[in-house]
């Protein structure tokens, strides 16, 4: 195809504020889109717990930099380097290689006395955490979040969510509400306590006359928050979305890691089972500030099984030998909560409703060796709702809750496939398991994971 032509303005035509008044080239604009590197965005598609953190950790040596886009420290996640365990909260997977800069983006509520704690912890291992920052956009969560949260709980008795009672979902609630308090209000003593007077005006009535409960001290608050955070976070506080930018621009890799997952999507999930954010792909571009052109290689990262925490629907679920040997293999607890999840058999169509809304161009697989032991294994690859088959993912929460299972069975390998290291050193049967829920998918695999190191991971293209 022969080149566009480029049109030129002619001398007379005055400039318009804000118009550029040169034009790319083609041949510029090929060379500039040649040296453009993707980002990577993981993402779980399932209802979290899939094992995000191993496939950052797995990655790092390719990234520059790593940005949370959602969320909070209600998600949890486990990395495991040699002999030592990580359990990380709100600090990106990219915070154990000093070569990465691990951004908390303006998507996420932040508890900044939990971030502090969790420094403190990775300093006390010997962990140098200066290479974190923190968006100034992002809100902050503060103890009277927590407060109504468990209060919120409470009050919905046998109908309660399941939250992880941290304040995330209050302090999303206030965010909408255009009452929220955000990172950069701590470097302006003046607005904090502005904002702070206002927004307690409501809250202090709520849990006076609502819950009975005494209201808020805003001075302790201001005090706390003003003099004894502030000064430690100040440092660390950026522009965030310029900084990502520049990364993009300069041609280095940076990777957008998600909390939770897919199906607690607060618009896309198991509705009102959810969190108070956007896990999925998507929720990059408004919890980063980058635009969907960046965003090319979307890994979904899912569980050779399935799990889930707190209330809501789950029609693979187990409740027999084959459940538990699942939560003992697997260590099914909670990182944060330490509560036993509920486990399942696997679900294709859960999975391809999660390769659509994601826009997924790959799957890491986690956490096949928990099947070792099984002799058969059982997929979901339909439902049956009111007597009819099913293969995409019912809109309607009542359908979804009604919907019965329908199940292939494949031959379970019975022998340990820890070792591996390619798709050729699996054993017959755990190789056309994972090939199965591929094509299930219509997605390749990229690599498999087969045990909690970095090392255990099958590489399968």
């Amino acid at each position: 195809m022969a080149p566009l032509p480029v049109r030129v303005r002619p001398q007379s035509m005055p400039d318009r504020p804000g118009r550029p008044t040169t034009l790319l080239l083609p041949a510029e604009h090929q060379k500039r889109q040649e040296t453009r590197v993707p980002g990577t965005v993981i993402v779980g598609t399932q209802w979290g717990d899939e094992g995000k953190g191993k496939l950052t950790d797995v990655l790092a040596g390719e990234m520059d930099m790593v940005v949370r886009y959602q969320g909070g420290h209600n998600a949890g996640h486990t990395i495991v380097v040699g002999e030592q365990s990580f359990a990380l909260q709100l600090i990106p997977s990219g915070i154990l290689h000093p070569h990465i800069v691990n951004v908390i983006g303006n998507g996420l509520v932040v508890d900044p006395r939990v971030l502090l704690a969790e420094l403190d912890a990775l300093e006390a291992r010997g962990i140098d955490t200066a290479n974190l920052v923190v968006s100034g956009n992002a809100h902050l969560i503060l103890p009277y979040h927590q407060e109504l949260d468990r209060l919120y709980e409470r009050y919905l008795g046998s109908n309660k969510l399941g939250t992880t009672r941290s304040g995330i979902g209050p302090a999303y609630a206030d965010k909408a509400a255009r009452v929220g308090l955000r990172v950069q209000d701590l470097l302006d003593p003046k607005i904090f306590r502005a904002k702070l007077d206002l927004v307690l005006k409501e809250k202090a009535a709520i849990l006076a006359k609502v819950y009975n409960r005494l209201p808020p001290d805003p001075a302790a608050i201001a005090e706390e928050y003003l003099d004894v955070i502030a000064p430690r976070l100040a440092p660390r506080i950026v522009d965030s979305v310029n900084l990502i930018h520049r990364f993009l621009e300069d041609g280095k890799h940076v990777m957008f890691e998600g909390a939770q997952a897919t199906f607690l999507d607060l618009d896309h999930g198991t509705y009102p089972f959810v969190t108070s954010s956007n896990p999925i792909a998507g929720g990059a571009c408004a919890g980063a500030g980058v635009g969907p052109r960046h965003l090319e290689r979307i890994i979904g990262i899912t569980k050779a099984y399935l799990t889930r925490v707190g209330s809501g629907p789950f029609p693979t679920e187990l409740h027999d030998d084959v459940g538990d040997l699942l939560v003992d293999r697997g260590h099914e607890y909670g990182t944060n909560t330490k509560r036993r999840r509920r486990t399942g058999w696997f679900d294709a169509v859960m999975l391809r409703h999660a390769v659509r809304l994601n826009s997924l161009t790959e799957i890491f697989l986690t956490k096949l060796d928990v099947l070792d032991p099984l002799e058969s294994i059982k997929v979901c690859v339909a439902y049956e709702v009111d007597g009819e088959r099913v293969t995409e993912l019912p809109y309607h929460q009542s359908d979804l809750h009604k919907a019965v299972p329908v199940y292939e069975e494949l031959p379970g390998w019975r022998t340990d496939c820890s070792g591996a290291t390619t798709l050729d050193e699996l054993p017959g049967a755990a190789r056309d398991y994972v090939l199965f829920l591929a094509d299930q998918g219509g997605v390749p695999v990229s690599f498999v994971g087969v045990g909690p190191e970095r090392r255990q991971t099958v590489h399968v293209a």
